[in-house]
């Protein structure tokens, strides 16, 4: 019960329980729904941040890439081509963004988090180019559908099944090869895993490109799902993405981290913010919720292994 995810999954158990009491609505099969579809553009993006954080790096230009992909996505059906090819194209957009990424962090040896701070700010005016201030939201209904549709008419939707597919392979990936085995040792000590022969910038070029891509598949997801392409889709998106990846306990200064703990962490703040909602709380203070919960992913862990370490350097003492 020591370990931080399954304490987290013990607190979100909690939380649900308490929300289902407490607040009206909560527990309804549609607002089960609702939630859930809320939580899978956070869930996707999470996914390779997991890993690029457990590195010891960062990036916070996932909620540009899905403006400017969503944007992107919008501009091309507008100019005649399948919805098919919009989506591969918007897709590897984000690819090619977080490759861009990749050669500024790892190719021009730049902090990751000064980098990325700054292609979401261009990535984002850029998607105002792209679109302007206009939205486009003449999809096809059988796309829009299909991206807020269930499994057999249940509370489950289809996007989330596919999410759970991608945890699985990310999980495996991570948990289960030695590729990432050696995310891990370059999060603790990336010269120490150079000189070990891993080759420690091309594994984090490969994460900055990936991250892009799934921040581009989030953004067809998104543009789908709410029926607009919009040049302000998903802004400000990278605080709950960021902030349910260090609430999963995944260290910021990297080495550190479950994938199972950043799924928790993903529903916690999902519940929190969906129960909020349905008391109507205000969106800024949502935001002040959001932002705690961050700072506090940052505190309490390393707390508590400062707790741990004196406890056994008291323990030898007395031994």
């Amino acid at each position: 019960m020591a370990r931080w995810d399954v304490l987290l999954l013990v607190v979100l158990a909690a939380v649900s329980v308490a929300a289902g009491v407490l607040v009206d609505g909560f527990a309804s099969g549609r607002n089960s729904q609702f939630l859930l579809l809320d939580v899978v553009a956070i869930a996707l993006i999470a996914l390779p941040l997991t890993l690029i954080v457990i590195t010891g790096e960062i990036d916070l230009s996932v909620a540009g890439t899905l403006g400017l992909c969503s944007a992107v996505m919008g501009h091309l059906w507008v100019a005649g081509l399948s919805l098919e090819v919009v989506v591969v194209l918007t897709v590897l957009l984000g690819a090619v963004l977080g490759a861009v990424n990749a050669v500024f962090v790892t190719g021009f040896g730049l902090p990751s988090l000064a980098v990325t701070i700054g292609t979401l700010a261009a990535y984002r005016g850029l998607a105002f180019v792209v679109l302007g201030d206009q939205a486009v939201a003449d999809f096809p209904a059988g796309w829009t559908g299909a991206a807020s549709s269930t499994v057999a008419g249940g509370v489950v939707p289809w996007a989330v099944v596919v999410t759970l597919l991608l945890a699985v392979v990310f999980g495996v990936v991570l948990h289960a090869t030695p590729f990432g085995r050696s995310l891990y040792a370059m999060g603790d000590n990336a010269e120490a895993a150079a000189f070990a022969g891993l080759r420690v910038a091309r594994a984090k070029s490969w994460l900055f490109v990936v991250s892009g891509a799934v921040s581009g598949l989030a953004g067809v997801y998104w543009t789908l799902r709410f029926a607009s392409a919009r040049a302000d889709n998903a802004a400000g998106l990278e605080l709950p993405v960021v902030a349910a990846v260090l609430l999963g306990g995944v260290s910021i200064f990297g080495g550190r981290g479950t994938l199972l703990g950043v799924l928790a962490g993903v529903l916690l703040l999902g519940v929190v913010r969906n129960a909020l909602q349905l008391a109507d709380v205000a969106a800024d203070a949502l935001d002040v919720v959001t932002g705690g919960l961050l700072i506090a992913s940052v505190v309490v862990p390393n707390a508590v292994g400062l707790g741990r370490a004196r406890w056994r350097r008291r323990r030898r003492r007395t031994a």
